[in-house]
């Protein structure tokens, strides 16, 4: 077991969104390694069957909303690591719902802080995002860029980011956030209209239906596996050099979305075919992750080309 991992034996964690996709993984990862995990989720994006396990792994599930200051501080009294996932993850959900997208994901983000800062919480990480970048015209993309946002939920999240920077240099609130790009692996919904592109062409591979790209197949993306997301997540808990900074968490390597889909395609022996689409609003058009801070700052070093990581998300899927 890496050392990094041994710092969560007997930690109490909080992990907020833990019934989503990325929040349901780091929950599972840090019960099997000695953690003691309480997740809280309203299940507005979450599903209860990612906690089906949660009770044999002794796992503490509650059902509360985060942006619910007062009715939630009692669940970080003990918390040591709090790790905020919990938002609505989507960017055409945030183009159609831009006033229920900022409130779970300022408010929320902005009720777990303030929770964190009166319980004296030994670090928050926050689930940052790539689409704070928006469309650069150079790559890789480093983390002392300009932001530029092109969707309401770019900017919810850029936003949370700079709640955790105030929240650490006024009130000392040790915070780090990463900026995910792409992720993708096992637990991740197929099926919403919302869902990231790997479980949707994966889905539609193993059914040998057409597989939709929207735009011209040439969007590339630095797509990031949920293994590397987890070791991102606990190699900033620990870090002090990360403290009040914004990292980005990606493998560093990009894929055109019609190279993806041919992955898959190939990777399953599906008959499916390939179908284009128009272009979706707020869709950044290429994505590539400078990793230079990430590394310097928290120790970090992706382990999941994608090969390896459609691998592991296609056979849990099959299963």
């Amino acid at each position: 077991m890496d050392s990094y991992v041994l710092e969560f034996r007997n930690k109490n964690c909080l992990v907020t969104g833990g019934a989503g996709f990325i929040g349901s993984n780091l929950s599972r990862f840090l019960a099997k390694n000695g953690a003691n995990v309480t997740v809280i989720d309203n299940f507005s994006t979450g599903r209860m069957s990612n906690t089906s396990d949660f009770e044999d792994l002794g796992i503490k599930l509650i059902e509360v909303d985060i942006s619910q200051q007062v009715k939630t501080s009692a669940y970080f009294s003990t918390i040591d690591y709090v790790f905020h996932q919990a938002a609505v993850p989507s960017v055409p959900r945030s183009i159609s719902e831009p006033l229920l997208t900022n409130e779970s994901n300022i408010g929320g983000t902005i009720s777990v802080l303030e929770n964190c800062r009166l319980n004296n919480i030994k670090k928050v990480v926050y689930a940052a995002s790539s689409s704070a970048y928006g469309n650069t015209k150079i790559l890789p993309k480093e983390v002392s860029m300009k932001p530029s946002p092109l969707s309401p939920y770019a900017v919810q999240k850029l936003a949370g980011e700079m709640y955790c920077k105030t929240y650490f240099d006024n009130f000392g609130l040790r915070t780090t956030a990463l900026r995910y790009f792409n992720v993708y692996g096992p637990y991740q919904d197929p099926n919403s209209e919302y869902s990231a592109v790997i479980p949707i062409f994966i889905k539609k591979a193993l059914a040998n239906k057409p597989i939709i790209i929207f735009g011209d197949g040439t969007t590339s993306r630095d797509f990031t596996f949920i293994g590397d997301v987890i070791q991102a997540n606990l190699r900033a808990a620990i870090s002090t050099k990360s403290d009040g900074h914004v990292v980005n968490v990606a493998y560093g390597d990009r894929f055109s979305l019609t190279e993806l889909a041919n992955k898959v395609i190939d990777s399953i022996g599906s008959s499916s075919t390939i179908e284009y689409a128009d272009f979706r609003k707020g869709d950044v058009l290429h994505s590539l992750a400078d990793l230079t801070t990430t590394k310097d700052l928290i120790d970090y070093e992706p382990q999941f080309d994608l090969s390896l990581g459609l691998s592991n998300t296609i056979d849990f899927y099959k299963k």
